[in-house]
């Protein structure tokens, strides 16, 4: 798998734990190795593993927590290091993240999630209709 579908697919991985409240899965995805940090919306920056799991746990377990759809991903590698650009959609809000991750064991592990404001994302291109036959 070429690594910036690996990272992409590790990206994904940190989305469905948030979708699905799953606090298990969502330490699964970040490092357990390097200096993590975390900037939620209008939250102060977290510094470090505990600080950032509490903070996951918190809002995993908020019953009132909205869902997060993530759009548009694109990913760069550099090395060992990559990250991921995206849309984050919250009902009709939209937020952009940045998610940086690291190398860790043949994984691609979470180290850095911030997210803010952001308006509404271009429209992706529609695929050209099929041509029909006649």
């Amino acid at each position: 798998m070429p690594q910036h579908a690996a990272v992409l697919f590790s990206n994904d991985a940190f989305y469905a734990a948030f979708a699905g409240r799953n606090p298990e899965a969502m330490q699964a995805v970040w490092s357990g190795r390097e200096a993590v940090t975390c900037i939620h919306p209008g939250w102060p920056p977290l510094l470090g593993r505990d600080a950032v799991m509490q903070s996951w746990r918190r809002i995993l377990s908020n019953p009132t927590t909205p869902t997060v759809v993530c759009h548009n991903a694109t990913a760069r590698v550099f090395g060992e290091t990559a990250y991921v650009v995206c849309h984050e959609q919250v009902g009709d809000s939209f937020l952009v993240a940045t998610n940086v991750f690291v190398l860790e064991d043949r994984r691609w592990r979470l180290v850095h999630h911030q997210a803010g404001a952001a308006p509404a994302p271009e429209p992706e291109p529609s695929q050209a209709p099929a041509p029909s036959l006649q």
